[in-house]
C-alpha cells in the first residue's frame, strides 16, 4: 500500500491526521535537520498503523514536505 503524506516539522505534538483515502498529515516534534524528521514519521506512522518500522519505506520526497511512504 502506498499513501501520501504532507509532514508538518516542529510541531507541538506528534500527530496523525487521516485527509482522505491514501492521504494523511503527519505533525511531528522533530527538526527537519540530518533526517531526524524521517526517523521520527517513520516511528510515527508504524504506531499509528501498528506494524514494524521495517515495514515502512520513503520511497519518494525524502527532502520534502510531501512524501511518498509504502507499507509491505
Amino acid at each position: 500500500m502506498r499513501i501520501y503524506i504532507k509532514v508538518t516539522p516542529r510541531a507541538s505534538k506528534n500527530e496523525v491526521i487521516k485527509i482522505s483515502e491514501g492521504e494523511y498529515k503527519v505533525k511531528l516534534t522533530a527538526p527537519p535537520v540530518d533526517g531526524k524528521a524521517n526517523a521520527m514519521l517513520l516511528k510515527v506512522l508504524a504506531e499509528y498503523f501498528n506494524v514494524p518500522i521495517s515495514s515502512l519505506s520513503i520511497i519518494g520526497g525524502k527532502s520534502a514536505r510531501i512524501k511518498l511512504i509504502e507499507i509491505l
